[in-house]
């Protein structure tokens, strides 16, 4: 019979009264059997000390909007990121890019709810393949979408382009 895992401080913690031990847990629960962080909660792997999340800070939409230079510089940070850290292909870009384009094109009365669906499709790809580094892409587009402004919509595509482009 194998040993049981150490764990800290068990010795020194007072008994449970009223409570079951663990030991008829069934193997496999709990938090030391518990396999790597899963994506898909929602977590987005931020720091549990009370930090920010991994990565760079938000895409501010008033700055996008007011200068093609910051448009620019986040276009070639969003693609650096990418390249260091996610295996995404230029076709699923393209697919996400040509989403973007047909929310831009849609009637203006309907233009907000295309963007919200399309946050949601982005939500998934970047969840299904990993993409961690267009988290920022998703946080800006939610800024966008409750902004519910043309020039936004606007610049979030033109964005897409440039990321689409330096990406190439």
């Amino acid at each position: 019979m194998a040993p049981e895992p150490e764990v800290k401080n068990r010795e020194a913690r007072p008994p449970r009264e009223g409570r079951p031990d663990n030991k008829g847990r069934p193997e496999g629960r709990g938090p030391e059997h518990r396999g790597p962080r899963d994506d898909r909660r929602g977590d987005r792997g931020d720091d549990r000390r009370g930090g920010r999340p991994e990565g760079p800070l938000e895409i501010d939409i008033d700055k996008l909007i007011g200068d093609s230079l910051y448009l620019d510089n986040q276009a070639h940070g969003i693609v650096s990121r990418m390249r260091d850290m996610d295996s995404g292909t230029r076709s699923q870009l393209r697919r996400l890019y040509n989403a973007v384009r047909r929310a831009c094109r849609a009637p203006e009365n309907e233009r907000q709810h295309e963007f919200v669906m399309l946050r949601a499709r982005l939500a998934y790809t970047i969840a299904r393949h990993s993409l961690r580094s267009l988290d920022q892409m998703e946080r800006l587009l939610l800024q966008v979408t409750r902004k519910n402004d043309v020039r936004g919509y606007e610049r979030f595509k033109d964005l897409f382009e440039a990321i689409v482009a330096y990406n190439e």
